[in-house]
Protein backbone atom coordinates (compact mmCIF):
# COMPACT_ATOMS: atom_id res chain seq x y z
CA UNK A 1 0.00 0.00 0.00
CA UNK A 2 1.00 3.63 -0.95
CA UNK A 3 1.34 6.29 1.74
CA UNK A 4 -1.65 8.10 0.29
CA UNK A 5 -3.81 5.05 0.71
CA UNK A 6 -3.48 5.01 4.80
CA UNK A 7 -4.03 8.97 4.44
CA UNK A 8 -7.19 8.52 2.99
CA UNK A 9 -8.06 5.53 4.98
CA UNK A 10 -7.64 7.39 7.79
CA UNK A 11 -9.80 10.74 6.50
CA UNK A 12 -13.03 8.37 5.83
CA UNK A 13 -12.42 7.39 9.19
CA UNK A 14 -11.88 10.27 11.18
CA UNK A 15 -14.15 12.38 9.12
CA UNK A 16 -17.23 9.77 8.46
CA UNK A 17 -17.29 9.57 4.85
CA UNK A 18 -15.72 10.45 1.68
CA UNK A 19 -17.75 13.41 1.39
CA UNK A 20 -15.92 15.18 4.49
CA UNK A 21 -12.65 13.27 3.80
CA UNK A 22 -12.50 14.43 0.68
CA UNK A 23 -13.37 18.63 1.95
CA UNK A 24 -10.81 17.85 4.97
CA UNK A 25 -7.76 16.95 2.47
CA UNK A 26 -8.92 19.48 -0.30
CA UNK A 27 -9.57 16.87 -2.70
CA UNK A 28 -12.46 15.51 -5.45
CA UNK A 29 -14.81 12.92 -3.93
CA UNK A 30 -13.86 10.53 -6.63
CA UNK A 31 -10.37 10.29 -6.04
CA UNK A 32 -10.78 9.59 -1.89
CA UNK A 33 -13.94 6.73 -3.63
CA UNK A 34 -11.19 5.39 -5.78
CA UNK A 35 -8.44 5.23 -3.19
CA UNK A 36 -10.84 3.31 -1.08
CA UNK A 37 -11.63 0.74 -3.52
CA UNK A 38 -8.47 -0.02 -5.26
CA UNK A 39 -7.14 -0.12 -1.56
CA UNK A 40 -10.09 -3.20 -0.79
CA UNK A 41 -9.04 -4.93 -4.03
CA UNK A 42 -5.38 -4.82 -2.64
CA UNK A 43 -6.64 -6.79 0.24
CA UNK A 44 -9.47 -8.77 -0.34
CA UNK A 45 -11.52 -6.90 2.09
CA UNK A 46 -14.32 -4.84 2.51
CA UNK A 47 -13.10 -2.27 4.71
CA UNK A 48 -16.27 0.19 5.42
CA UNK A 49 -20.31 -0.92 4.79
CA UNK A 50 -21.92 1.97 2.63
CA UNK A 51 -25.16 2.89 4.77
CA UNK A 52 -26.94 5.53 2.70
CA UNK A 53 -24.13 8.70 2.01
CA UNK A 54 -22.31 7.26 5.30
CA UNK A 55 -19.41 4.68 5.68
CA UNK A 56 -19.39 2.39 8.74
CA UNK A 57 -16.08 0.34 9.41
CA UNK A 58 -16.45 -3.18 9.11
CA UNK A 59 -14.69 -5.77 10.71
CA UNK A 60 -11.39 -5.48 8.60
CA UNK A 61 -11.45 -1.88 8.59
CA UNK A 62 -11.81 -1.49 12.46
CA UNK A 63 -8.74 -3.91 12.44
CA UNK A 64 -6.99 -1.55 10.00
CA UNK A 65 -7.45 1.31 11.75
CA UNK A 66 -4.02 1.00 14.22
CA UNK A 67 -1.40 -0.23 12.15
CA UNK A 68 -2.70 2.30 9.42
CA UNK A 69 -2.29 5.08 12.16
CA UNK A 70 1.19 3.68 13.07
CA UNK A 71 2.48 3.97 9.77
CA UNK A 72 1.35 7.20 9.33
CA UNK A 73 3.08 8.13 12.70
CA UNK A 74 6.23 6.16 11.59
CA UNK A 75 6.98 8.34 8.31
CA UNK A 76 6.19 11.78 10.10
CA UNK A 77 8.89 10.21 12.38
CA UNK A 78 10.87 9.52 9.11
CA UNK A 79 10.18 12.88 7.72
CA UNK A 80 11.26 14.64 10.86
CA UNK A 81 14.68 12.97 11.47
CA UNK A 82 15.70 15.45 8.87
CA UNK A 83 17.70 18.74 10.39
CA UNK A 84 17.51 22.45 8.92
CA UNK A 85 21.45 23.59 7.43
CA UNK A 86 22.24 24.45 10.57
CA UNK A 87 21.05 21.26 12.34
CA UNK A 88 17.95 21.94 14.02
CA UNK A 89 14.71 20.05 13.78
CA UNK A 90 12.30 20.02 11.94
CA UNK A 91 8.75 18.19 10.61
CA UNK A 92 5.55 17.73 12.85
CA UNK A 93 5.33 17.09 15.83
CA UNK A 94 1.32 16.13 17.15
CA UNK A 95 0.87 16.41 20.14
CA UNK A 96 -2.95 15.99 22.36
CA UNK A 97 -3.40 18.01 25.69
CA UNK A 98 -6.06 17.79 28.39
CA UNK A 99 -8.40 20.72 27.67
CA UNK A 100 -7.69 22.27 31.06
CA UNK A 101 -3.91 22.04 30.05
CA UNK A 102 -3.97 23.56 26.15
CA UNK A 103 -3.02 27.11 27.38
CA UNK A 104 -0.76 28.79 29.74
CA UNK A 105 2.50 27.01 30.24
CA UNK A 106 2.05 24.63 27.17
CA UNK A 107 2.03 27.66 25.18
CA UNK A 108 5.25 28.87 26.83
CA UNK A 109 6.71 25.50 26.24
CA UNK A 110 5.42 25.43 22.70
CA UNK A 111 6.60 29.03 22.06
CA UNK A 112 10.49 27.97 23.87
CA UNK A 113 10.59 24.64 21.17
CA UNK A 114 9.72 26.88 18.09
CA UNK A 115 12.82 29.07 19.52
CA UNK A 116 15.05 26.01 19.56
CA UNK A 117 13.53 24.58 16.51
CA UNK A 118 11.67 26.97 14.30
CA UNK A 119 11.31 24.29 11.14
CA UNK A 120 9.11 21.97 13.56
CA UNK A 121 5.01 22.54 13.34
CA UNK A 122 3.22 21.60 16.22
CA UNK A 123 -0.02 20.17 15.90
CA UNK A 124 -2.15 20.39 18.95
CA UNK A 125 -5.48 18.41 19.61
CA UNK A 126 -7.99 18.03 22.84
CA UNK A 127 -7.38 15.14 24.52
CA UNK A 128 -11.19 14.50 26.27
CA UNK A 129 -10.39 11.39 27.74
CA UNK A 130 -7.39 11.39 29.55
CA UNK A 131 -7.44 7.39 30.53
CA UNK A 132 -7.04 6.94 26.78
CA UNK A 133 -3.61 8.70 26.42
CA UNK A 134 -1.16 5.07 26.22
CA UNK A 135 -4.31 3.65 23.33
CA UNK A 136 -3.64 7.15 21.64
CA UNK A 137 -0.10 7.00 21.90
CA UNK A 138 0.10 3.40 20.26
CA UNK A 139 -2.19 3.41 17.42
CA UNK A 140 -0.35 6.81 16.42
CA UNK A 141 -2.82 9.40 16.78
CA UNK A 142 -0.03 11.65 18.89
CA UNK A 143 3.32 11.38 19.89
CA UNK A 144 3.49 12.95 23.18
CA UNK A 145 0.00 13.19 25.55
CA UNK A 146 0.12 16.20 27.93
CA UNK A 147 -2.38 15.20 30.66
CA UNK A 148 -2.30 14.25 34.34
CA UNK A 149 -0.82 11.67 35.69
CA UNK A 150 0.04 8.77 36.53
CA UNK A 151 -2.03 7.07 33.13
CA UNK A 152 0.83 4.76 31.99
CA UNK A 153 1.95 2.18 34.79
CA UNK A 154 2.13 -1.11 33.19
CA UNK A 155 2.28 0.29 29.71
CA UNK A 156 5.89 0.71 28.87
CA UNK A 157 5.47 4.31 28.20
CA UNK A 158 7.64 6.94 29.91
CA UNK A 159 6.04 9.78 32.01
CA UNK A 160 8.05 12.59 32.58
CA UNK A 161 6.08 14.81 35.57
CA UNK A 162 6.70 18.51 35.23
CA UNK A 163 4.42 20.25 37.38
CA UNK A 164 0.90 20.36 39.08
CA UNK A 165 -3.02 21.40 38.60
CA UNK A 166 -4.14 23.14 41.49
CA UNK A 167 -7.69 23.30 42.37
CA UNK A 168 -9.65 26.36 43.71
CA UNK A 169 -13.29 26.80 44.70
CA UNK A 170 -14.58 30.12 42.49
CA UNK A 171 -17.95 32.48 43.56
CA UNK A 172 -20.25 34.06 41.16
CA UNK A 173 -19.14 37.68 41.37
CA UNK A 174 -20.79 39.62 44.38
CA UNK A 175 -21.73 36.57 45.94
CA UNK A 176 -20.90 37.13 49.83
CA UNK A 177 -18.09 34.19 50.90
CA UNK A 178 -15.91 33.78 54.07
CA UNK A 179 -12.93 36.17 53.85
CA UNK A 180 -10.60 33.33 54.54
CA UNK A 181 -7.95 31.81 52.46
CA UNK A 182 -7.89 28.97 52.19
CA UNK A 183 -11.00 28.12 52.48
CA UNK A 184 -12.04 25.19 54.59
CA UNK A 185 -14.38 22.53 52.86
CA UNK A 186 -16.31 22.83 55.81
CA UNK A 187 -16.33 26.07 56.08
CA UNK A 188 -17.86 26.43 52.43
CA UNK A 189 -21.28 28.15 52.04
CA UNK A 190 -24.12 26.36 51.16
CA UNK A 191 -24.72 27.94 47.58
CA UNK A 192 -25.42 25.41 44.57
CA UNK A 193 -22.71 24.28 42.23
CA UNK A 194 -21.93 23.60 38.58
CA UNK A 195 -20.10 20.21 38.18
CA UNK A 196 -18.87 17.64 35.72
CA UNK A 197 -20.43 14.18 35.18
CA UNK A 198 -19.05 11.73 38.54
CA UNK A 199 -16.33 9.45 37.49
CA UNK A 200 -13.31 11.43 36.04
CA UNK A 201 -10.15 10.66 38.83
CA UNK A 202 -10.49 14.48 39.95
CA UNK A 203 -13.81 14.93 40.37
CA UNK A 204 -14.01 11.76 42.39
CA UNK A 205 -11.20 13.10 44.55
CA UNK A 206 -13.07 16.82 44.96
CA UNK A 207 -16.68 14.64 46.17
CA UNK A 208 -14.19 12.71 48.43
CA UNK A 209 -12.83 15.47 50.24
CA UNK A 210 -16.12 17.22 50.05
CA UNK A 211 -17.91 14.32 51.81
CA UNK A 212 -14.62 14.12 54.63
CA UNK A 213 -15.80 17.57 55.27
CA UNK A 214 -19.49 16.55 56.09
CA UNK A 215 -20.18 18.25 53.07
CA UNK A 216 -22.51 17.78 50.04
CA UNK A 217 -23.09 19.72 47.09
CA UNK A 218 -25.82 20.97 46.24
CA UNK A 219 -26.09 20.78 41.82
CA UNK A 220 -27.15 23.47 40.01
CA UNK A 221 -26.03 22.67 36.41
CA UNK A 222 -24.30 19.05 35.02
CA UNK A 223 -21.45 20.16 32.25
CA UNK A 224 -20.01 17.72 29.96
CA UNK A 225 -17.49 20.41 28.72
CA UNK A 226 -15.98 21.71 31.71
CA UNK A 227 -14.36 24.91 29.97
CA UNK A 228 -17.73 25.91 30.03
CA UNK A 229 -17.98 25.95 34.02
CA UNK A 230 -16.43 29.76 34.28
CA UNK A 231 -18.96 30.94 32.17
CA UNK A 232 -21.99 29.66 34.26
CA UNK A 233 -20.35 30.50 37.08
CA UNK A 234 -19.94 34.66 35.63
CA UNK A 235 -23.79 34.11 35.30
CA UNK A 236 -24.57 32.95 38.69
CA UNK A 237 -25.41 29.73 38.56
CA UNK A 238 -23.48 28.86 41.31
CA UNK A 239 -20.47 27.71 42.29
CA UNK A 240 -17.47 25.54 41.07
CA UNK A 241 -13.98 23.77 41.44
CA UNK A 242 -11.68 24.97 38.90
CA UNK A 243 -8.20 24.49 38.06
CA UNK A 244 -6.08 27.36 39.44
CA UNK A 245 -5.19 29.26 35.83
CA UNK A 246 -9.16 29.08 34.71
CA UNK A 247 -10.06 30.30 38.73
CA UNK A 248 -7.35 33.15 37.87
CA UNK A 249 -9.36 33.81 34.84
CA UNK A 250 -12.23 33.59 36.47
CA UNK A 251 -11.22 36.31 39.47
CA UNK A 252 -10.00 38.76 36.44
CA UNK A 253 -13.62 38.68 35.08
CA UNK A 254 -15.18 39.62 38.57
CA UNK A 255 -15.75 36.12 40.45
CA UNK A 256 -14.34 35.70 43.95
CA UNK A 257 -12.04 32.84 44.25
CA UNK A 258 -10.72 30.58 47.14
CA UNK A 259 -7.76 28.01 47.68
CA UNK A 260 -9.04 25.46 49.24
CA UNK A 261 -7.99 23.48 52.63
CA UNK A 262 -7.63 20.50 52.16
CA UNK A 263 -6.03 21.06 49.62
CA UNK A 264 -7.05 18.99 46.56
CA UNK A 265 -4.14 19.18 43.63
CA UNK A 266 -2.89 16.55 40.46
CA UNK A 267 0.41 16.14 39.18
CA UNK A 268 0.69 17.14 35.31
CA UNK A 269 2.99 16.19 32.60
CA UNK A 270 4.02 14.42 29.28
CA UNK A 271 3.38 10.34 28.34
CA UNK A 272 5.16 9.28 25.50
CA UNK A 273 7.29 6.27 23.70
CA UNK A 274 10.72 6.78 24.26
CA UNK A 275 11.69 4.14 21.62
CA UNK A 276 9.56 5.94 18.79
CA UNK A 277 10.26 9.62 19.69
CA UNK A 278 11.14 12.42 16.38
CA UNK A 279 13.43 14.38 16.80
CA UNK A 280 11.23 16.81 16.90
CA UNK A 281 9.28 15.38 20.12
CA UNK A 282 13.18 14.71 21.58
CA UNK A 283 13.57 18.37 21.45
CA UNK A 284 9.80 18.74 23.02
CA UNK A 285 10.84 16.83 25.92
CA UNK A 286 14.36 17.67 26.90
CA UNK A 287 12.72 21.47 26.74
CA UNK A 288 10.16 20.13 29.39
CA UNK A 289 12.65 18.28 31.10
CA UNK A 290 15.32 21.56 31.38
CA UNK A 291 12.67 23.90 32.52
CA UNK A 292 10.76 21.45 35.25
CA UNK A 293 8.09 24.20 35.18
CA UNK A 294 5.07 24.91 37.75
CA UNK A 295 1.60 24.63 36.24
CA UNK A 296 0.99 28.10 36.77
Amino acid sequence: MERYQFEYFLAVVDHGGINAAASALNLAQPTISQAIRLTERELGVLLFHRIGRGMVLSSAGHALVGPARRVMRDLIVAGSALSDNIGRARGRLDLAAASTMSAGTLADIVAAVRREAPGVVLRISELSDEAAAPLLLREGHCEIAICHLPVAVGTGLAELEFGEQEWWLTFPPGMGVPGTDPLMLADVPDTPFVVVPKGTPRAREIEIEVRRAGRELRVSAVLEHREARLSYVLAGLGAAFLDRPLAEEAQRRGATVRSISPRVSSPVGLVYDPDRLSVAGRVFVETVRARQVSWH
